[in-house]
């Protein structure tokens, strides 16, 4: 051992815990956490700091990267380049940061996962957004400590106009912690924080009505917003991104779904080739091809489905099992007076609001003591001017400049300061104009401390500049939100934004549903030609059609016997002459079914309403089920069984009853049973039904069925050529359940089938679509009431081989009618939409009206 050296022995369990303590402590203090009140971590700072300190503003050349890493690396962070050009790199990425702060020249890298450039390449400079953060920072706003080897000086903090903390966020690992936080928009963030400045007892429910959620850089949508509401109460939440995802028609009838938009941190280019494998794997079917065709103008990913497809279901296994659907865990930790804590929004904004509010203090005090020193050397000036003759005559008599000093403080009695102020003035000042120009100068100083003693005396003041610089910074830098808010059912009722009107639901054979509203529609008598209700694919027709209004409920039923729900205002709005949205991309039905039955119901949260409501479901071979409404009322997003059917059956259609209804059932011989519902036994969800009419021929089979209270009321019935009428429903005598029903319409190889059976009242129009499109509304008025038996009149014209697709029931309108002649032209002699498609039979045709 050499000289003067000595051995301390210490426990190996306490020197590791102390080392490991101090070392934690510089991590968390010093590089992982951000401060609170500028929202950076020290080498952010120190970059920022740096290019101020290198000249590379705004306004000023680019300089190269290596220059500004040497300079930053040089005098204020000795942990090595990669460190600080990394960060420049990511404050120059506007998929990385809502508001970049480094405008940056060359190879950045890309959202691809691609590298940047070599500093020796790349340039930068300070955006415009970043020297807001630097602003007022020569005016000792803020503390400066030492730099690592003390030969310079750097601030502790910025003076940070900007919420930076909230606008950029953070995300950061420290020891034994991390922080995560979420960039937010500028804007909202800035309207909040005026809210807590005008009253700091505001809650964080009031602020988020200002901040409605994180903004995030790449879009994207924000899917519900619990996580949001608790990150933003506790600091801690989970806030679900969705990519932006359209499902397009590209050719031949081909779908794809175009992603125009990825979550935030999501790799493109990985994400990509993690759902190729997927694709490979055959875990997610039905995709034939991805294809990445991003380019400068945006971000463009196609995948290309199968044509069996069903692109709602392809999309939701994206979501489910690629980056296409990510969460976002949010941690606020950050530094409080260098301490760190765990924050929700308003601990976040009244500490932004604490720091501008000391930086407004200082700054003011730092102008306060300037405008002072400066007032003070003009007022020894004008004393010195006022006593012109005297000063000149005292200083030619003195010897040496330090006498002149001294003799200009004892006979004017001024300070050090005013009398070298005096021996240093230029001759120029004793010009008249100058002289002025001093007077004035000094009077508008003392304005000017008056002012900023009346700021440093009244707190109201301060915060009423901190709101105007603001309100600066939002008019300069202020922008749209980039990220889509999507509400789900548990987050809003948005139904209270829906207007709650009449609408009509149109369904297609192939399965094309829209909603349109029913003021589209007109009128006409029957024997008109129609006009053209939809477009549809070849060899598509219109099969279903009914009103409701926007706030019900639509239930599905499929042939399969599973009921779906969705809101009638999900139905994606159309015109009358739109083909609509495959319903398959709505819900999540299966490949291999397909919708026969639906039914609007009213509110399903409402328990008297389903405890009282049933329905009524009948199958194409005569079978009938009721079951309680309850039965129904909890929607779920994959369906549920709603019957059982047998093999060979399907069901056809469903009923909404009270319970003490009459039903009828239609069949296609043209027979109809006439039965009371209570014969009918209330049974489970799932139960098959039991036998409600025998059928007539092998082949027959139900067309509808019509649930009645009223025996006064009437039944129509219509025939797949165009024939129909109306009967009373006293003419059906009520029978047994499961008998073969009497006769109800006259079944000719004019009349055709029977299509269809409606309950109609005089206030009913009708509806009627045939197969090739042509829609026709005539009013129920019209048709006189026949016999139960007879064959009915021509209620539409049909061309060549068309038949009747579907017939529904509408309520009027009271809009301006408009006369038609007997060919379908107007009284102006212009042809109506779908006149062209033939003209009315003349002996069956009478005057008609178009709504």
């Amino acid at each position: 051992m050499a000289e003067g050296e000595k051995i301390i022995n210490i426990n190996i369990e306490d020197e590791m815990k102390s080392a490991y303590i101090d070392y934690s402590m510089s991590v968390i203090v010093a590089r992982a956490l951000p401060d609170v009140r500028d929202g950076l971590k020290p080498v952010h700072r120190r970059v920022l700091y740096g290019m101020l300190d290198l000249g590379v503003l705004s306004n000023r050349p680019y300089k190269k990267s290596a220059r500004i890493v040497g300079e930053v690396l040089g005098k204020y962070h000795p942990h090595g380049d990669s460190s600080v050009y990394d960060t420049m790199v990511r404050m120059a990425q506007d998929w990385s940061l809502r508001y970049p702060m480094v405008d940056g020249q060359g190879n950045f890298g890309s959202i691809d996962g691609d590298n940047p450039a070599a500093m020796r390449y790349t340039e930068a400079r300070l955006r415009k957004i970043a020297e807001e953060m630097l602003a007022d920072l020569d005016k000792e706003t803020v503390d400066f400590s030492p730099n690592f080897d003390d030969s310079l000086k750097e601030p502790t903090v910025l003076p940070a106009k900007i919420p930076n903390l909230l606008v950029n966020g953070a995300s950061g690992i420290a020891v034994g912690m991390a922080t995560n936080m979420p960039p937010h928009n500028l804007t909202e963030v800035i309207n909040g924080v005026t809210a807590y400045i005008d009253d700091n007892d505001i809650t964080i429910e009031g602020l988020m009505e200002h901040v409605k959620a994180p903004d995030f850089p790449t879009g994207g949508i924000i899917y519900g917003v619990e996580g949001v509401r608790s990150a933003f109460e506790t600091g801690r939440g989970r806030i679900v991104m969705r990519g932006r995802a359209t499902i397009e028609e590209i050719r031949d009838g081909r779908e794809a779904i175009i992603v125009t938009e990825i979550p935030y941190q999501v790799n493109k280019s990985d994400m990509i080739k993690k759902t190729a494998d997927l694709v490979n794997d055959k875990k997610i079917e039905g995709i034939s091809e991805i294809r990445d065709e991003s380019d400068r103008k945006g971000m463009r990913v196609v995948y290309e489905l199968k044509r069996d497809s069903i692109p709602n279901v392809v999309l939701n296994k994206l979501y489910k099992y690629t980056a296409l659907q990510t969460s976002f865990s949010v941690n606020n930790i950050a530094l409080v007076k260098g301490r760190p804590q765990m924050l929700h929004l308003k601990d976040l904004i009244s500490n932004f609001v604490e720091h501008r509010h000391e930086v407004v203090v200082r700054r003011t005090q730092y102008e306060l003591k300037k405008a002072e020193e400066r007032a003070h050397i003009l007022q020894g000036l004008i004393i010195a001017i006022d006593n012109l003759d005297e000063v000149i005559a005292l200083i030619r008599g003195s010897k040496t400049p330090e006498d002149a000093r001294t003799g200009l403080m004892d006979r004017f009695e001024l300070s050090e300061i005013q009398a070298r102020a005096i021996l240093d003035m230029r001759l120029q000042k004793l010009t008249g104009l100058e002289r002025d120009k001093l007077r004035a100068e000094f009077d508008e100083l003392m304005a000017t401390i008056a002012r900023l003693k009346e700021i440093l005396d009244n707190k109201d003041i301060r915060m009423g500049i901190i709101k105007d610089e603001l309100a600066e910074i939002k008019e300069k830098y202020g922008d749209e939100r980039a990220s889509e808010i999507e509400y789900s059912s548990a987050d809003l009722s948005i139904e209270d934004m829906i207007p709650d009107e009449s609408v009509v639901i149109t369904i297609s054979h192939a399965g094309y549903i829209k909603r349109t509203k029913l003021t589209e529609y007109r009128t006409q008598t029957r024997g008109g030609v129609g006009s053209k209700g939809s477009s549809t694919r070849d060899k598509d027709f219109l099969e279903h059609v009914f009103t409701a209004t926007n706030h019900n409920w639509l239930l599905i039923f499929t042939e399969k016997g599973r009921c779906f729900w969705m809101r009638i205002f999900e139905v994606p709005e159309g015109t009358k002459a739109s083909k609509g949205r495959a319903i398959q991309n709505l819900i999540n039905i299966e490949q291999d079914d397909k919708v026969l039955a639906y039914i609007p119901v009213g509110d399903l949260r409402d328990e008297e309403y389903v405890e009282n409501n049933f329905l009524i479901l009948c199958t194409k071979q005569g079978l009938i089920k009721k079951t309680n409404l309850k039965a129904y009322s909890r929607p779920r997003s994959n369906g549920i069984n709603a019957i059982t059917v047998r093999e060979g059956d399907t069901l056809l259609d469903a009923r909404l009853t009270s319970g003490d209804n009459e039903i009828i059932m239609g069949l296609k011989s043209g027979k109809a049973i006439r039965f009371n519902e209570q014969t009918v036994r209330a049974v489970g969800r799932t139960a098959q039904g039991v036998k409600g009419v025998t059928l007539g021929y092998e082949g027959d089979e139900v067309i509808g069925m019509v649930c009645v209270k009223d025996p006064e009321s009437e039944i129509l019935v219509v025939s797949e050529k165009g024939y129909g009428k109306r009967s009373p429903v006293s003419d059906y005598r009520i029978t047994n359940r499961g008998g073969k029903g009497v006769k109800t319409i006259n079944v000719t190889e004019k009349t055709g089938e029977l299509i269809a059976i409606l309950n109609v009242t005089d206030e009913n129009d009708l509806m009627i679509i045939n197969k090739s499109g042509i829609i026709i509304r005539i009013k129920v008025s019209d048709l006189r009431v026949m016999g139960r038996a007879t064959q009915g009149v021509r209620l539409i014209s049909l061309r060549g081989n068309d038949e009747i697709a579907s017939v529904a029931k509408v309520l009027p309108e009271d809009d301006e009618d408009e006369l038609l002649d007997e060919e379908g032209a107007t009284a102006e002699g212009e042809t109506p939409e779908g006149g062209d498609e033939g003209a009315a039979d003349a002996s069956e045709s009478e005057e008609s009206t178009e709504e």
